[in-house]
């Protein structure tokens, strides 16, 4: 099985360290062909408008729409979220707006208050180590999406079938358990493919 990392933009070899750690083949996804030799893709942290506009550019937006409704699972991390998200809080526009929820960007303060914070995730942990840097959040989720994680009452983790979303940085520790349960998404959607 190979798990790509789109890699435009933001936290690429980290998430691959972390995926080869969980046992599984990484790939660094710059090319559209590359999403027919993966299984599932995350997309990463770092400035979704930045990722947006090279997603666009490199014709990312539409392959990564086909991609998904082959039923390949995509994981989004921090601006990764804000990527999948139907809705942005406070704009019109949204990138990939395959995830029925309504998320609101650097909802956790700029980058000096970023943090550390133990989660209780369902299905991955029961106190995983979650690193929140200039972090959205999700405002609001449609009832085919399951909530997952919640912080200080604003959710931080959440699932839509084949779609994972968190608003922290799973890849910035040495925990793969995120990365783990994502895996076993895309082995759940290989196989009824299969």
């Amino acid at each position: 099985m190979k798990v790509g990392v789109l890699a435009l933009q933001g936290a690429v070899a980290e998430h691959m360290k972390i995926i080869e750690m969980a046992g599984e083949k990484a790939v660094a996804v710059k090319k559209v062909e590359q999403l027919e030799e993966i299984d599932g893709i995350i997309v990463p942290g770092g400035e979704s408008t930045t990722i947006g506009k090279l997603m666009k550019k490199y014709g990312f937006d539409t392959a990564l729409k086909d991609f998904s409704d082959q039923r390949k699972p995509i994981f989004g991390t921090c601006a990764g979220l804000i990527i999948l998200a139907k809705e942005i809080n406070g704009t019109k526009d949204s990138h990939l707006g395959l995830m029925d929820i309504l998320v609101e960007r650097n909802a956790f303060g700029r980058q000096r208050e970023s943090f550390e914070v133990d989660l209780e995730i369902e299905g991955v942990a029961d106190n995983f180590r979650a690193v929140f840097i200039r972090a959205p959040y999700i405002m609001d989720v449609k009832e085919n999406v399951g909530i997952l994680s919640i912080y200080n009452g604003k959710i931080v983790a959440a699932r839509q079938e084949h779609l994972l979303a968190s608003a922290f940085h799973p890849e910035l520790t040495d925990d793969p358990r995120m990365h783990k349960y994502f895996i076993e998404m895309i082995r759940e959607y290989k196989s009824q493919r299969d």
